[in-house]
């Protein structure tokens, strides 16, 4: 499932984090590709061991899991700390998959993250900047993904995908993994298809009988479904 998350963050968070991120320690981004990867891959990326980039995604990731749709969506079990990249002057990433496993070094031992989802989120205007657009494939063809400041997409950990060349301006994301306490990706999607729908019929005052009985069957197939 590709989706689309608006407004995880508002213009003055997104000011505050530019502010911050121009005093961040920026270095060469293939640090953290894997080894196919970094043969794909040019931009610069704000250290993992940076104290502003900690701090920053320690911010993200609360204002995440109080993010409804992005929950409903994720259902997720750990997020690997939130990164910071920029592509300009032509830098781009090829195509490439990401590693199936990250090690969230901030603890010892290192802690593995599955990468069941992984999340870009835009930081600058698509209007200041030529190209930068994320290519997404799947099954169902290329998707190209360039989103306004403080918008985000989620989509499957496993999919095919490439930053196109930054030829004007400079594009800067936020970017991380999520690993799902529900491993399928279709019991996500119906998980959240069900969550949407229960939202919408309470909204719109349904039959409140049969909104407990749906309710308690999504949470029974979570039950099921969910890997602690």
């Amino acid at each position: 499932m590709l989706l689309q998350i608006d407004n995880v963050l508002s213009p003055a968070d997104l000011a505050a984090i530019h502010e911050r991120l121009a005093s961040a320690s920026w270095k060469d981004g293939r640090v953290t590709a894997g080894y196919q990867s970094a043969q794909a891959k040019n931009n610069a990326q704000v250290a993992e061991d940076d104290p502003i980039a900690r701090a920053l995604g320690d911010t993200l990731v609360e204002r995440l899991l109080a993010q409804p749709t992005f929950f409903a969506a994720a259902l997720p079990l750990r997020i690997y700390p939130p990164l910071f990249n920029r592509y300009a002057g032509g830098q781009s990433f090829g195509m490439h998959v990401d590693n199936a496993i990250r090690y969230d070094r901030r603890s010892d031992p290192a802690v593995a993250v599955r990468t069941d989802l992984s999340a870009t989120l835009f930081l600058d205007d698509p209007d200041s900047y030529d190209g930068g657009e994320l290519v997404i494939e799947d099954t169902y063809g290329s998707h190209t993904v360039k989103l306004p400041a403080g918008h985000m997409v989620l989509y499957p950990g496993n999919s095919l995908h490439r930053v196109e060349p930054v030829t004007r301006g400079t594009r800067t994301a936020c970017f991380f993994w999520v690993q799902s306490m529900v491993p399928s990706a279709m019991h996500r999607r119906l998980l959240f298809d069900m969550d949407v729908s229960i939202q919408a019929l309470t909204a719109a005052a349904g039959d409140p009988d049969a909104l407990v009985r749906l309710t308690g069957v999504y949470h029974n197939l979570l039950r099921e479904w969910a890997q602690t």
